[in-house]
């Protein structure tokens, strides 16, 4: 093993500081539903407001040409005073401990998440710059410390092995009960683009605590997309929205 080589430039801290470049105003109202990984919910629909002195059109210039986009954030709703060095991953039902480096758990020796999203276009609104995204795993004014773009080459790799998460998580059925259809109906398509689908792909990966899913069989969930509060329940192993109402 090679020793590091240290010299008068490299920083002896264990301290930096970063600046948000902008803030997320996402369809995620809560962090309750918010699927556990980017993409698995297409309809989801962020956008990202670009703070000044960040909001330059030429530092985005050329992104344009680019079809998704890496995002690095703080989980700000997750934040802790102490570490530890094990969690608790859902894929294991929430009962066996595994390293926390080993996990893409929110709860991390520093709150930095990074997710992968769809960029759908990039613009002016109110003289603000704004990049909208969908596939987004983002809560409402989650911090964005910086973006990057997807290179298919280099960030696919074939054949990769990725361990107690190898193969995508097992979906199961969501149906919506005759009053959540009919409010789903009176919403207007413009407000609340793809909202069906939203809530479907939100809710199909059950978003329980994996731990307690024997537990709370029956209970009526809720859960916050966009202003509206969504019920449901899980009966036989099948979701049902019961409502679909705004705030």
């Amino acid at each position: 093993m090679l020793a590091p080589m240290v010299n008068e430039n490299t920083p002896h801290t264990n301290d930096y500081h970063v600046t948000a470049i902008g803030y997320v105003h996402s369809c995620y109202q809560e962090k309750f539903g918010i699927p556990r990984q980017p993409g698995l919910a297409p309809e989801a629909r962020a956008s990202i407001e670009i703070l000044a002195p960040y909001d330059r059109d030429e530092a985005f210039r050329g992104l344009e040409s680019v079809s998704h986009i890496w995002l690095v954030f703080i989980f700000h709703q997750s934040m802790r005073k102490q570490w530890r060095p094990t969690v608790r991953p859902p894929r294991l039902g929430g009962n066996q401990r595994i390293g926390v480096f080993a996990t893409r758990s929110n709860f991390r020796p520093n709150p930095i998440g990074l997710s992968l999203v769809s960029l759908e276009g990039i613009s002016r609104r109110d003289n603000r710059l704004w990049l909208d995204v969908r596939g987004a795993d983002l809560l409402e004014g989650t911090p964005i410390l910086d973006i990057k773009p997807y290179l298919p080459y280099a960030d696919s790799v074939a054949g990769a092995e990725a361990g107690i998460a190898n193969t995508p998580p097992v979906p199961i059925p969501v149906v919506f009960s005759p009053q959540a259809q009919s409010q789903l109906a009176a919403l207007d398509a413009r407000i609340y683009p793809g909202v069906e689908a939203l809530i479907h792909d939100s809710l199909r990966y059950d978003p329980r605590p994996a731990y307690r899913k024997d537990e709370e069989a029956g209970r009526i969930y809720g859960c916050r997309f966009y202003d509206l509060n969504i019920r449901w329940q899980v009966v036989d192993g099948v979701i049902e929205v019961e409502s679909v109402e705004r705030d």
